[in-house]
């Protein structure tokens, strides 16, 4: 058996990344096969290679036919890459009958892949055997050769001899079992065992040790190719150094990101394939460093003077104050809606957001509300009138003490030591725009962090208490919460009427500029290598 926990490296910084191997048939569409694992192994940061074990003539709506090459010429393609570059990591995928899947193992004999991940293509989704029998029995016995294995439910049954199971405790008591049997790591995908929000993926060692990687579940059509991807992208990630509970997350979060893209690529007309691409655009989006926004007006005379966004809908928890309020949450509101779409608040609200990023959003979030109630209380002593100065100082008790009882719940009072990039820009953008302009520019530059947090939790359904993130998304939901965010708006309102039109103009890129802040602080998170990677 190839080792399940290969010396890390960083799959960014190192001098190289992984080279990974697949190999598989071909789909010509792109979604599945050996397309779809090159596409996967770059996204999780590796070099892939390919060698092909059949040609396929199909696309999203089926297989028309199938060729396979002779088993000496895969043997060739074998021995041509191995014989020249040295290999990290090793991905099969489909192995069409027992004389190629003979070949691909006296192979591996010959070599011993620092980790070879089988993915045993046997069964379809459907249920539809896809092997003869004596390549059923020469997969089942090639699977031992195996890291890990990643089958689907019907391909566990077979390695097991059992029933398919209908139960995700079935299912894991299979894995458990094949596990100590063999030695070797199974990789459990419990999508089509249950119906409920989240759709987990569950790594089963051989010591019976098991790790959960939770996804929201989506609906779409959208899944050609996602065993083909999540092997590959596991593959890739093993061969890079994470250990496989670490890589399994990467690649569960990886891959739900993926298939919640898919239909926007409108390929084909039956079961299209996943944006493999997408978290890469992302986040070279995230590094662009062209401007936020087109420059605004000098000065704002009305409201009608600032950019408006077409169609925005009214807000849900907290309504405007007035036309200055309107007409800031109507140019805002773009920003407030890739909030509402982006993966961290989507994750948060299905539950199925890793832990590891929801600790390190609240850490950020403990080290930004230590500067945030610092600029509420500034605000106090420079409002408008006792009244208004009482709310923002009672605001700033409220995000140092209230909230941060959340966190200290959550974190055991254990917080980090340093603010990340993201948190450390946006709080001195607060404090800067309180301590070093007009008031309402200030008041302008917190409101996002009450009124996008309230529409937030407005978008959030009534969550059981096994909900794992629930106390935090009530906390935001409360009906209190969004009485808070209306009052600060009917502050911020005033203060725009009253202000100047030159200082209305400084105080309406203030609040656009921290939404966009607030959109980096939901998603840096999600932009965390693996602790693994950074050793």
């Amino acid at each position: 058996m190839a080792p399940l926990h290969p010396a890390p490296i960083h799959p960014i910084l190192a001098a190289r990344p992984a080279r990974v191997l697949s190999i598989a048939g071909s789909d010509p569409s792109g979604g599945a096969g050996i397309q779809a694992d090159l596409k996967s192994i770059t996204a999780a940061g590796g070099y892939g290679m390919a060698v092909i074990t059949a040609l396929t003539a199909q696309n999203t709506q089926g297989v028309s036919d199938v060729h396979t090459p002779d088993p000496a010429f895969l043997t060739a393609q074998l021995r041509a890459v191995s014989s020249d570059v040295v290999i990290d990591s090793v991905k099969t995928g489909m192995l069409a009958t027992a004389e190629i899947i003979a070949a691909v193992s006296d192979w591996c004999e010959e070599n011993s892949p620092k980790v070879l991940v089988v993915d045993p293509v046997m069964v379809a989704t459907s249920g539809d055997r896809l092997l003869d029998p004596d390549a059923e029995a020469e997969m089942r016995a090639f699977a031992r050769r195996a890291t890990v294995v990643t089958p689907n439910i019907g391909e566990l049954a077979v390695l097991v001899g059992q029933e398919p199971a209908r139960t995700a405790d079935v299912a894991l008591a299979q894995a458990r079992r094949w596990a100590s049997e063999t030695g070797v790591a199974v990789i459990v995908k419990t999508g089509h065992l249950t119906n409920s929000p989240v759709a987990t993926n569950y790594a089963v060692l051989p010591d019976g040790t098991t790790h959960a990687a939770p996804a929201a579940r989506l609906a779409t059509t959208n899944t050609h190719g996602t065993g083909c991807s999540l092997s590959s992208a596991l593959a890739t990630r093993l061969g890079s150094g994470d250990p496989l509970p670490v890589a399994l997350t990467w690649a569960t979060d990886w891959l739900n990101e993926a298939i919640n893209h898919g239909a926007a690529l409108e390929v084909g007309q039956g079961n299209g394939p996943v944006d493999h691409s997408y978290r890469a655009r992302r986040l070279a989006s995230a590094a662009n460093t062209r401007p936020w926004f087109a420059q605004l007006p000098s000065e704002l005379n009305a409201p009608e003077d600032l950019p408006q966004t077409a169609n925005a809908p009214a807000p849900t928890a907290s309504q405007a104050a007035g036309p200055w309020t309107r007409a800031l949450w109507n140019a805002g509101w773009q920003t407030w809606d890739a909030i509402a779409r982006c993966g961290f608040v989507r994750g948060l609200t299905a539950g199925s957001l890793p832990e590891e990023q929801f600790r390190f959003y609240l850490g950020q979030d403990a080290l930004y509300l230590a500067d945030y109630s610092r600029a509420l209380a500034a605000l106090g002593s420079r409002a408008l009138n006792a009244d208004d100065g009482v709310f923002w100082a009672q605001s700033a008790i409220g995000a140092i003490v209230g909230e941060r009882e959340l966190h200290t719940t959550w974190l055991g009072g254990v917080f980090p030591g340093e603010e990340g990039p993201v948190t450390s820009h946006y709080t001195s953008f607060l404090l800067a725009s309180v301590l070093g302009e007009q008031y309402a520019v200030g008041v302008a530059a917190v409101l996002p962090c009450f009124w996008l947090y309230a529409e937030t939790g407005a978008l959030v359904p009534d969550v059981g208490e096994d909900h794992p993130y629930a106390a935090w998304l009530r906390t935001y939901g409360a009906p209190e919460f969004a009485e808070e965010a209306e009052h600060a708006i009917a502050l911020v309102e005033r203060a725009m009427e009253a202000a100047s039109p030159a200082d209305r103009s400084r105080a309406a890129r203030a609040f656009l500029f921290a939404c966009r802040h607030e959109l980096e602080f939901f998603e840096q998170s999600t932009r965390l290598a693996s602790e693994s990677s950074q050793q």
